[in-house]
């Protein structure tokens, strides 16, 4: 086997069957948005959610740009929405106009601290946006229960969410709608890509019209209306048709690749827990592991920041992840940046992501593992 020079973060998986897929899409004449593949895609996640629609987009960003405008969210709407996840997860309702309201993680996890949701709701709370952080569920029958109480929407997040799941139910099949990612850092991945899932009746014909740049020509496909035309508001959120026949090739082998995966995540587990000033992924009980991500949560700021670059000495590529929303430029600028959030800025300062791929191999997992216990034996000497 040939030994690594350097271990990047991340490489993109290939499973060898993309170009053929993208070959016959070409070889059917129909390379636009909601061909062969994009519906082999749906087809494919409406089965395993049991949504009520699937939808293909560009990307998550557009699966919640979608989401916000079927939630009718518009100024002077609040969305609670956790300060720990990526800017996408708020920008899609601010650009609704919506006030974002930033709500702390779980000591435990960087998930949504349920328990600290309800004390943000007000008469102008709209919608929840919890984000499955690296795959791992947030508490979403709590989250589901005040939203029930409170006549609120439930969104999502579930970028990293693949082949996760809570309590036994798919992660995204829970709340009203889910947004899914596949980027080319996913477990499964198309470059750039996301997927729209639809759990409630309310929103499915209007998911058409928004999918189909404010038209009714679904309608109109399926012979339902004699002529299409512009009956709403909507964009472009199609992906070509063989960017999903490359997703497909990725669907076609998910069982082995999240079997790689999660041999991986549990070798790193196995080295690593224990270390002390070494915090390891928390799963709850009721989560299941995708192995989307191995974080570790150093004690200090300055710590991390030793590690990174030991590490990096070492040829091995570590990364640090978000940045606490609520301290943004951009919040501080709309006058969102006054809440006190101390669990979501400790992930900021002291949370590490570890190589993760497909094609990552138990050796190279043992060799970021031995750097990380010899620096942290260091520091304890």
């Amino acid at each position: 086997m040939k030994i690594r020079e350097t271990i990047p973060f991340n490489i993109p998986y290939h499973t060898g069957k993309e170009t053929i897929y993208i070959a016959d899409c070409i070889k059917r004449g129909k390379t636009c948005g909601n061909g062969e593949y994009t519906n082999r895609c749906q087809n494919y996640f409406a089965r395993t959610l049991g949504s009520l629609k699937c939808m293909m987009t560009t990307s998550c960003t557009d699966s919640l740009e979608m989401a916000a405008m079927l939630a009718g969210i518009s100024s002077g709407d609040e969305v609670i929405v956790p300060s720990y996840t990526f800017v996408s997860t708020a920008l899609a309702f601010a650009r609704q106009g919506a006030t974002i309201v930033f709500a702390d993680s779980r000591t435990d996890n960087p998930d949504i601290d349920a328990e600290k949701i309800e004390s943000l709701i007000t008469p102008r709370t709209r919608a929840i946006v919890p984000v499955h952080y690296a795959g791992i569920a947030c508490d979403m029958d709590r989250i589901m229960e005040i939203a029930e109480r409170h006549g609120l929407l439930v969104i999502e997040d579930a970028a990293q969410g693949i082949d996760s799941s809570y309590k036994g139910r798919p992660l995204g099949s829970i709340g009203h709608m889910a947004c899914f990612s596949f980027h080319e850092t996913k477990n499964i991945q198309c470059g750039e890509g996301g997927l729209l899932a639809i759990n409630h009746p309310d929103y499915v014909k209007r998911a058409e019209i928004l999918w189909e740049k404010g038209t009714n020509r679904q309608e109109f496909f399926r012979g339902e209306v004699n002529k299409y035309g512009w009956v709403d508001l909507g964009s472009s959120f199609l992906p070509a048709d063989y960017v999903c026949a490359f997703l497909w090739a990725q669907l076609e082998e998910l069982e082995s690749i999240q079997g790689k995966r999660k041999k991986l995540w549990e070798h790193y587990d196995s080295r690593l827990r224990g270390i002390k000033g070494l915090q390891c992924p928390e799963i709850p009980g009721y989560a299941t592991n995708n192995a989307h991500a191995y974080f570790v949560i150093c004690d200090t700021p300055d710590r991390r920041t030793r590690l990174i670059e030991r590490l990096k000495r070492d040829g091995i590529h570590a990364v640090f992840h978000y940045l606490s929303l609520h301290k943004s430029e951009f919040a501080r600028k709309s006058g969102w940046d006054t809440a006190v959030l101390p669990e979501a800025d400790k992930y900021t300062d002291c949370l590490l992501r570890l190589p993760m791929f497909h094609d990552l191999t138990h050796e190279d997992v043992d060799r970021v593992c031995d750097t990380i216990i010899n620096f942290y034996n260091a520091c304890q000497s």
